[in-house]
């Protein structure tokens, strides 16, 4: 059975950090590209940021200079650092596994920015 599990959301105020935790198991993650979406309500889901099974990186311009991807392949987990949280920041934030043909997703992680 196919699960990613988001974790590390929560409520911060602007300028602050807050690290994004996706546990996953029940296939080969180091074989997957992971990804971080993010969907702000009454909004379609956007791109935030992905890493490559063989750790290329990419982040929506939004993001690059203050959020961080990574991946743990040792322990099928994928991370998100955000940095100098914004209000518009807010939003559920998803993982995502990726491969050719296949496609999973988390349930979801809400981060609010709010002072």
């Amino acid at each position: 059975q196919v699960r990613l599990v988001e974790s590390g959301g929560g409520s911060v105020q602007p300028g602050g950090s807050l690290r994004l935790s996706c546990v996953t198991s029940g296939f080969r993650f180091g074989d997957y590209a992971m990804s971080w979406y993010r969907q702000i309500s009454g909004k379609e889901r956007e791109f935030v940021a992905t890493i490559g099974s063989y750790g290329t990186i990419n982040y929506d311009p939004s993001v690059r200079d203050r959020f961080t991807i990574s991946r743990d392949n040792a322990k099928a987990t994928a991370y998100l650092q955000m940095n100098s949280l914004k209000a518009e920041d807010t939003a559920v934030y998803y993982c995502k596994a990726y491969r050719p043909g296949y496609e999973y997703w988390g349930q979801g992680t809400e981060v609010t920015v709010s002072s």
